[in-house]
């Protein structure tokens, strides 16, 4: 794989990027662009590359076409001459201002090395812990950079190339930094297909690039602590004054695991050379090595650490964003604290339930019958504004019906005012509903709603078979409220609610958000007694052509025809408003029976199925 190595004028100043997987299907990496903005390779240290410098672009034959863009304001130079398109081979550069790119391969893990002499050294974690950093200063600041500089990292690869730039920069003696991976499903200890290295950038020269050891990482991950190697005996040459070098120009490698799940297998690994000037013996340095080098390793393991822990972080975060699509953000919150599996856990609550069906989709179905999809975004658009209305108020969206929606309220946590949630949700959903009608260019146009709520007792949770699970809400509750929904078409009411729900809006809501008024007592199809019906109705106002006085007319009305004097029922009633069509219903059934009741009238107008 080529990577690219930029180093400006600082030693800080660097970053080694490899050409990205392609996505095309011709085997060739995507092209990229260098520049000082997101979205391009950065070197925001130098103010001579503009915003959108170069493409680069690999080639077939291995080479990489180097294109300067009309945005770039300063030259780039190619073996020593102003150039604005050249092919560059591994091991070649250019410059651009005060910064050097140079193209390389990447290097692989290799097997252990057989005549080599290798001196292994196990680090306790928790010595490693107590023991006070000689440079504590430097190292502090370098760590304190660290969570910015993880969190700053939008994918893995650009926090690969942030996380060993730094460790480069922190680590003097180091030759080489490299984040590794191993496959711990495979085994075998000469073989090295098991390792791959995930990035790295070294001191060295593109041809002298050291090789991570595959034996050495591989023990420290299976082992799950940090192992130095030492190099020594066979395979090294004599120098001036008992100096040894070892091959590669490495006499050390130490590995650190990456201890966290959602970094399985990585881990830190870190190369360099012994320090034998001035006449110190490679024997004398090898034996020091250990506690030369732990300051280093426990530096590492810190970063290993954070790095672990924020990516795990991250990890939970995108998992949290894609369970949102599945799950309210009530349901969210009590899972971001307790075991999900006592969270979903099927439990008794009271509860507040939710209702809502789009009137007009038939009609509108037949309409658009040469117009399916664009029916069918109108339709998601309307039943968004159910779904967003109902979570606005930490709701629970239960489940879908067609071209209904149904919600609740009191689960997972409890929510003593479930009920009041319940009814802004509904006066919100019909306010809107009512404005999408008045714009014949609106989405929603032409459709309206009926709202059902009932309060109760009822099961919710994780509820389904053993093939498919959804977290809604059952029992005789939810029953009512999806029958109430049902009433609203004849009772020619938008939003009805159950007894239990309207004793909370009067003794709880502020009229100047809502009001209630008893609209009728019924025997549906199916129930064995009667429920009284009431009506939720925006505050007195704009939204309502009814007055509060005009409520307590059709109160009084509805409590003569239950006690059987319908003739006062029915005059009170001509002293409603005519635009309210609630009242219609009742004018309606004592006008079918001539304005007297009925035999055996108990007060309750029986409601055949619709």
């Amino acid at each position: 794989m080529l990577e690219l190595i930029a180093q400006g004028p600082r030693s800080s100043d660097r970053w080694r990027r490899g050409f990205p997987t392609p996505k095309d299907g011709s085997g060739l990496p995507a092209a990229v662009t260098l520049g000082r903005v997101e979205g391009t390779w950065k070197t925001d240290w130098d103010d001579r590359i503009s915003r959108q410098h170069a493409v680069l672009a690999v080639q077939a034959d291995g080479m990489v076409n180097v294109q300067k863009l009309p945005t770039a304001q300063n030259p780039i130079f190619f073996r020593g001459q102003e150039q604005d398109r050249f092919a560059l081979s591994a091991g070649e550069h250019f410059v651009i201002g005060r910064t050097t790119f140079t193209l390389a391969r990447r290097t692989a893990a290799r097997p252990a090395a057989g005549p080599l002499e290798v001196t292994e050294h196990a680090f306790d974690r928790e010595a490693l812990r107590r023991q006070r950093f000689r440079d504590a200063p430097k190292r502090i600041d370098m760590l304190s950079r660290l969570p910015d500089l993880i969190s700053g990292s939008n994918s893995d690869s650009e926090l690969f190339v942030r996380v060993v730039g730094m460790m480069l920069q922190a680590t003097p003696g180091a030759t080489m930094v490299a984040i590794v991976c191993v496959d711990e499903d495979l085994e075998g200890e000469s073989d090295q297909a098991d390792v791959q290295v995930l990035h790295y950038d070294s001191r060295s020269t593109v041809d002298q690039a050291p090789n991570p050891s595959a034996r050495l990482a591989r023990s420290a991950v299976q082992r799950g602590e940090s192992i130095l190697h030492l190099w020594g005996g066979a395979g090294r040459r004599e120098g001036q004054a008992g100096a040894y070098t070892a091959s590669e120009d490495v006499d050390w490698a130490y590995c650190v695991p990456i201890l966290a799940e959602s970094c399985r297998g990585w881990a830190l690994y870190v190369t360099g050379q012994l320090d034998v000037t001035g006449g110190t013996f490679l024997e004398q340095s090898l034996m020091a090595a250990p506690l030369d080098l732990q300051d280093d390793v426990k530096f590492t393991e810190l970063v290993a650490t954070t790095m672990g822990n924020l990516r795990q972080v991250r990890s939970l975060q995108r998992r949290q964003a894609g369970l949102r699509r599945f799950f309210a953000p009530v349901v969210m919150e009590a899972l971001a604290t307790r075991d999900a599996d006592q969270v979903l856990e099927p439990r008794e609550a009271d509860v507040s339930v939710l209702f809502c069906d789009l009137r007009g989709f038939s009609r509108r179905s037949e309409e658009a019958s040469d117009h399916l999809l664009d029916l069918l975004n109108r339709v998601s658009e309307a039943l968004g504004v159910m779904t967003r209305h109902i979570l606005d108020r930490d709701g629970v969206v239960g489940d879908f019906h067609g071209d209904a929606a149904m919600g609740f309220w009191g689960w997972p946590l409890d929510q003593v005012d479930a009920p009041g949630r319940a009814c802004r949700a509904a006066i919100a959903i019909s306010e809107e509903f009512l404005a999408a009608a008045t714009g014949a260019n609106r989405p929603m146009s032409g459709f309206r709603c009926g709202i059902g709520i009932a309060t109760g007792r009822a099961v919710a949770g994780r509820i389904g078979t053993i093939d498919q699970v959804k977290v809604t809400a059952f029992g005789p509750v939810v029953n009512l409220a999806s029958r109430l929904e049902g009433m609203t078409r004849p009772l020619a009411a938008e939003i009805l609610i159950d007894e239990a729900t309207a004793d909370f809006v009067r003794n709880s809501v502020p009229s100047s958000l809502a009001r209630v008024r008893r609209l009728v007592r019924v025997r549906p199809a199916g129930f064995s007694g009667a429920i009284d019906v009431c009506q939720l109705l925006p505050p007195e106002g704009p939204q309502s052509p009814l007055a509060n006085r005009d409520l307590l007319q059709y109160e009084s009305a509805l409590d003569a025809l239950i006690l059987g004097r319908w003739d006062e029922a029915f005059a009170a009633l001509h002293e409603v408003p005519a635009e309210d069509r609630a009242k219609d219903f009742l004018t309606a059934t004592i006008a079918r029976h001539g304005r007297v009741a009925p035999t055996g009238w108990d007060g309750v107008i029986d409601l055949p199925k619709g």
